[in-house]
């Protein structure tokens, strides 16, 4: 009798995203980010959890109003205040910004949860390779 070992399922699902490789060069377009939902309370800690520790503390985060329907003035992310804002801009529909004081900013292109794998990989990497 043989018994399979299964590896237990992950309690988290992988974080969907790509950053691009940093430069010296400003980009307008850090990388992309495929969230699963659009509830912002529950994807949003799996997001900063799986940053760079180089980037730090991100501490503000902009996203578009039209496209997340609930955003609260602030939210609790690992014991540390996060401050949301929402914006209408037309210019950035698909974008989330996050801010770590003294250390920078990043434009993450958002790739809409329904969106296909199909379509979503090829979207992420350009996002990834700068030519969004």
């Amino acid at each position: 009798m043989t018994t399979a070992l299964r590896s237990p399922l992950p309690s988290h699902p992988v974080l969907r995203m790509r950053l691009a490789s940093r430069s010296g060069m400003p980009r307008p377009i850090d990388g992309a980010w495929w969230p699963r939902s659009y509830d912002l309370l529950s994807e949003l800690p799996q997001l900063l959890a799986g940053l760079p520790r180089a980037w730090g503390h991100i501490t503000s985060v902009t996203v578009n109003g039209a496209t997340w329907p609930a955003v609260p003035g602030r939210m609790l992310v690992f014991n540390q205040v996060v401050r949301l804002r929402r914006t209408v801009a037309a210019s950035a529909p698909h974008t989330i910004v996050l801010l770590a004081p003294g250390r920078g900013r990043w434009d993450l292109l958002v790739v809409p949860p329904d969106t296909t794998e199909e379509t979503a990989e090829p979207l992420m990497a350009a996002a990834a390779g700068g030519h969004v």
